[in-house]
């Protein structure tokens, strides 16, 4: 299979058909053997149903489905782990970036082998916004802002869903987030093993059909705590400076008093400075510790992947040994019973 298009889906019965079809007239440009997967994300409409009559109707329509909605992040791990393409695409099912780009993205990757990973990306020059309510819209640019200033690669649009992958990156992956935060965790795992990641411009369209899951709360959490994890120094380093330029300018003021004579004996304010320094100093030590553990962690998913990258060689072994033994014991049945069976030789 050269190409798999993983599209997670919840309560999208109104714009399940017209985003299929349009994704189908997208991919017939390519001339590739190719697949559509289709996560049913526990809706509590027709969505199933409407899915289940097209994947009657089109035998490259696959349709995974589970009845408890789980999250944007379970329905890509369950596509992911069903898609059989050498590529795999993941995209939004109320289009909010056009199919046209999943030729663009494939060709990409095709030709420029040393790119693991494509982002579509409204925000980089060259892209742009069209029909995003404004709130929305502020929202997504501010916090992809500070998640540029947080990754290491400054990448412009680290949460878009529209991204292309090489089946290598997912396997090397051990997915956990079930939310929408999975696109930052992928992100922040394949950077962290040396993954190449390329963007490309594209245009952001606002919702026609069905109803937005944005939820402001829940985005922006964890977008904070993403920012966090990637660069803790952001939040320790400031605080820890913060906290050491209050104690230092109060033990300034604490000296001059006691050089000018007024300084009143017993007054709280050294102690305080004196609390205050040493406090900045605590907190900037943690982000030390804390970029330590950032660290570690990188170590650990590049021991994870090549734990799996074994596994996967050991699977294709045994696949491969079975088969052989298989191959050998029919090959010898059949012999011994040609010989044997004095009818059959008759």
């Amino acid at each position: 299979m050269d190409l798999s298009v993983v599209i997670p889906m919840y309560n999208e019965a109104e714009n399940a058909e017209f985003t299929l079809k349009h994704v189908e007239e997208a991919l017939v440009s390519l001339q590739k053997n190719y697949e559509i997967v289709v996560v049913d994300d526990g809706s509590i409409d027709n969505t199933y149903e409407v899915l289940n009559r097209l994947a009657q109707e089109n035998g490259r329509l696959r349709v995974v489905s589970y009845q408890k909605n789980r999250g944007r992040g379970m329905a890509l791990r369950m596509g992911f782990k069903a898609a059989k393409g050498e590529i795999i695409i993941s995209m939004d099912a109320d289009l909010s970036y056009d199919p046209i780009y999943i030729p663009q993205v494939f060709e990409v990757l095709r030709a420029e082998k040393d790119i693991d990973v494509i982002l579509a990306s409204p925000y980089m020059p060259g892209g742009r916004v069209q029909d995003v309510p404004f709130l929305r819209l502020w929202i997504s640019r501010l916090g992809n802002r500070v998640l540029r200033f947080a990754m290491p690669n400054r990448i412009y649009t680290s949460t878009c869903i529209f991204r292309g992958y090489r089946r290598k990156v997912l396997d090397s992956l051990e997915l956990e987030s079930e939310g929408k935060e999975i696109h930052l965790e992928i992100l922040s795992k394949i950077i962290a093993l040396g993954y190449r990641v390329k963007e490309v411009p594209a245009v952001l369209k606002g919702r026609k059909k069905g109803r937005s899951k944005f939820k402001f709360k829940k985005t922006a959490a964890s977008h904070l705590v993403f920012s966090f994890f990637e660069k803790p120094m952001i939040i320790f380093g400031f605080l820890g400076l913060l906290t050491l330029g209050a104690g230092g300018l109060i033990g300034i003021y604490v000296v001059y008093l006691r050089y000018a004579g007024i300084l009143t004996p017993g007054r709280p304010l050294v102690t305080f400075a004196l609390l205050l320094i040493l406090g900045g100093i605590q907190i900037l030590s943690f982000g030390f510790i804390a970029i330590q553990i950032v660290s570690l962690r990188r170590e650990i998913l590049r021991i994870q992947k090549e734990n799996l990258e074994l596994q996967k060689e050991l699977r294709n072994q045994n696949n491969s040994i079975e088969s052989k033994v298989y191959g050998k014991g029919h090959k010898g049945q059949s012999k011994g019973d040609s010989g044997d069976n004095p009818e059959k030789n008759n």
